[in-house]
């Protein structure tokens, strides 16, 4: 009953501190056992963006200061985004993603961003189990009002949309690897990107469009061509350029051309935010978040194709004569206008170090419980480095060191209650070995209790006496024998009696032995055993490794250091069982030959005292 107290309370106290633990902070799933906090502030301390912002998709830049790479998968599959109330979870995509370098790109759709205001969410990774697999979902990135979005990460292939809406590029442009935000193109060549007329692509007379993209001015020409649309037949189009360095806005309706005011001249090989917003009558220019110019015409209606870096000439002759010099990122195109808030934050938010204004990326956060620290530092490394049979090995280790130090405790607990009993009794004995007829009391119970000079309490660890329950088998064969003599004399035993009961002490001890010896093969098995048991998987395991580096044919430190160290946890683990099994065989077995001895030394003197206030006339027995 005690024990099962004692093991409950240990328990309660141990899921206290568990549940404890969970509830001091909440996590979203406790398979992911890394999370970070990433604020978008848009309040006067950070990016001061007083105007609407609404829903957006938020570019996360992941690099080797703010991301642990070699806690996540090497594909980045683990890579979860959930909002403030650790609940939610929100849609995302990898636009590119380099464990081995360190270096990620990843857009994240964050609903409702305030202005004036800090929006938060959570970044979650570091489950490298098989069920974290990839969840991108591009068209979710993005909302319905979205055209069309190029990444620009195709090389050699015609540029994709990540929308959903399947606008893909007619033609490939000359891919750029390093460009703004991973992958783009380089404008200015023989031909230019052609985008094909679609449904999701028409612009109606009047109607609302958002178009924005990075843009990156190698020379400054005359009139250069960023992008545009014309309609030929009709004598409408849309030109956004940049006119020595000035960005300008062109609308071209009945022949006639009007085109925003200009503003100061970019700097050329820099990158800037363009965006073109159409509304209401009124088109406008926004050049890094901020108002550059504006045109008073209403978008035209169009659906023909668009054209990156070239114009159509009259007769639909396509020409990348007037076309800039330089580079392309991030295009999108929106069927509605979007507002001033939304296209600061996608400035600031996409410009790089200028980033740092809007996102700021809190320290990791672990989460932390009794298990935790098996997957973080070298020990992580060794564990997960352990192949099947150095867990068959380790496993059968741990059956092993629980086993023995079950044995340990059981049995120190065993030798601490006779060692506690024995000397209770002894000094009880000493008051009876001067007249021994107590024994002879018909009374059971005041035999068991010494006579009735033990209360309850004194019994209940006199129970524990190994020399008590020697004392009680002499006892009771005394008490058997004189019973049992009829003769006048009384109170006497003969030479032979005294000789059985002896025996039946000898045979007592015998089993008292047993008793305190029971058990101690184990711990000298684990002792023995369980460094050859290790040595057995170290040996296996450095033998798998060495098979599984010739078999890929590639012979560096990394490729054999963590199947090394993995094979030698095998033989830790066995010295681990055998340590503490050696130092506690040895203090065990020093407490059982105590224990021994006692009875030993007991007997001998039990048998004295008997013979001489038992023994009646001995030399008639010879």
């Amino acid at each position: 009953m005690k024990r099962n107290r004692f093991f409950n309370t240990i328990m309660g106290i141990g899921l206290g501190c568990m549940l404890a633990s969970s509830s001091a902070h909440a996590w979203w799933n406790g398979e992911w056992t890394i999370r970070k906090k990433v604020v978008i502030d848009a309040s006067d301390k950070g990016a001061s963006i007083s105007e609407p912002i609404g829903t957006t998709p938020v570019l996360i830049r992941l690099f080797d200061g703010n991301f642990q790479f070699q806690n996540a998968k090497e594909d980045g599959s683990d890579l979860r985004f959930v909002a403030a109330d650790d609940k939610t979870p929100l849609k995302f995509h990898i636009e590119k993603w380099d464990g081995l370098m360190g270096e990620a790109f990843v857009w994240v759709n964050v609903p409702d961003v305030k202005p004036g205001a800090a929006t938060s969410f959570w970044i979650y990774y570091g489950n490298t189990g098989p069920k974290a697999v990839k969840i991108d979902d591009l068209k979710g990135t993005y909302d319905a009002d979205t055209a069309l979005v190029y990444h620009f990460g195709e090389s050699g292939q015609p540029a994709s949309d990540a929308s959903g809406n399947n606008n893909t590029a007619q033609n490939a442009g000359v891919a750029v690897a390093g460009s703004m935000i991973g992958g783009g193109v380089r404008l200015g060549g023989a031909t230019p990107i052609t985008i094909p007329a679609s449904p999701a692509l028409v612009w109606s007379e009047g109607g609302a469009l958002t178009w924005s993209a990075w843009v990156k001015l190698n020379a400054l020409k005359p009139n250069a061509v960023i992008a545009s649309r014309r309609d030929t037949a009709s004598g409408k189009g849309v030109v956004i350029g940049a006119d020595n360095g000035v960005p300008y806005v062109e609308v071209i309706s009945g022949g006639a051309a009007k085109r925003s005011t200009g503003g100061t001249a970019v700097a050329p090989a820099s990158w800037h935010h363009l965006a073109v917003v159409a509304n209401a009558g009124k088109i406008t220019l926004y050049l890094d978040g901020e108002s550059y110019g504006s045109v008073d015409a209403a978008l035209p209606a169009l659906n023909t194709a668009l054209l990156l870096g070239g114009d159509t000439a009259p007769g639909d002759v396509v020409s990348t004569e007037n076309s800039i010099s330089g580079e392309l990122d991030e295009l999108a195109i929106a069927k509605v206008a979007r507002p001033i808030g939304y296209i600061k934050t996608a400035a600031l938010g996409q410009g790089g170090e200028k980033a740092s204004k809007l996102l700021t990326f809190n320290p990791d956060e672990a989460n932390k419980s009794w298990l935790s620290g098996l997957s973080e530092g070298y020990f992580g490394i060794i564990v997960k480095s352990l192949t099947f049979d150095g867990w068959v090995v380790i496993g059968l280790l741990m059956i092993m060191a629980a086993i023995s130090w079950y044995i340990m405790v059981t049995k120190a607990k065993y030798l601490n209650a006779a060692a506690k009993g024995n000397a209770l009794f002894m000094a009880e004995w000493r008051h009876v070995a001067a007249d021994l007829t107590v024994l002879d009391d018909l009374d059971h119970d005041k035999v068991k209790a010494l006579g009735g000079r033990m209360n309850a309490e004194a019994q209940a660890a006199l129970a524990g006496s190994t020399v008590y329950r020697i004392y009680h088998i002499g006892a009771e064969e005394i008490r058997h024998r004189i019973a049992a003599d009829k003769s006048p004399g009384g109170k006497q035993l003969k030479a032979r009696s005294i000789q059985a009961i002896r025996a039946a002490l000898d045979t007592g001890l015998i089993h008292e032995m047993h008793k305190l010896n029971g058990g101690m093969v184990m711990l000298t098995i684990a002792i023995s055993g369980g460094p050859f048991l290790g040595l057995l998987g170290t040996v296996v395991g450095v033998m798998i490794t060495f098979a599984a580096v010739a078999a890929a044919g590639d012979v560096n430190v990394n490729a054999i250091a963590p199947g090394i160290a993995a094979a030698l946890l095998a033989t830790v683990a066995g010295l681990a069982v055998a340590i503490p099994a050696l130092f506690g065989y040895n203090y065990l077995l020093t407490r059982v030959k105590d224990a021994t001895s006692d009875m030993q030394v007991f007997i001998d003197e039990f048998i004295s005292k008997m013979a001489e206030f038992y023994g009646g006339k001995v030399d008639q027995v010879h």
